[in-house]
């Protein structure tokens, strides 16, 4: 959340601007590509929940998310910190009250950098009212997940 003085003619007035899930998006997005985990985490509610991909995975086998930061931050460092990089490239973006649903594709280079993994799937957060992310939502398939040679990328 955001707060802007004005000192005006009439006085001083206080406006609070809040922080669209679209801008959490963005700002969770640009955290991953910069291998920033503090900065990610840090756009986190305490409660929020992470389900990348919604339902049963490999990244959670019973298909219930990982709920609080210290679960978050076990799924950052198992999944994501791997990564040799990850980009993001949203095509479209739907912005309706505290939620945004992106659809686009994430390519993960992955360890050794020899193949990259390609996600095609819509995105969702979340925000809580108070600047932070309640959720981030991941709708893909794991078993559609391209995987190519990095160099045909």
């Amino acid at each position: 959340m955001r707060k802007e003085v004005d000192v005006g003619q009439g006085g001083i007035r206080v406006t609070t601007t809040q922080v669209t899930a679209r801008e959490l998006g963005k700002r969770s997005r640009a955290a991953v590509e910069a291998g920033d985990r503090d900065g990610w985490l840090a756009l986190f509610a305490e409660d929020a929940v992470v389900q990348d991909p919604i339902g049963p995975s490999p990244f959670d086998p019973e298909g219930t998310g990982h709920r609080g930061l210290s679960a978050i931050a076990k799924f950052y460092d198992e999944v994501v910190a791997p990564s040799e990089r990850i980009t993001f490239e949203i095509e479209r973006s739907y912005l309706c009250g505290d939620e945004v649903a992106d659809v686009g594709i994430i390519r993960t280079w992955l360890a050794g950098g020899r193949h990259v993994a390609v996600v095609r799937g819509v995105y969702t957060y979340r925000a809580d009212g108070n600047g932070k992310l309640a959720a981030l939502r991941a709708f893909w398939e794991f078993d559609a997940t391209e995987l190519v040679a990095a160099e045909d990328v």
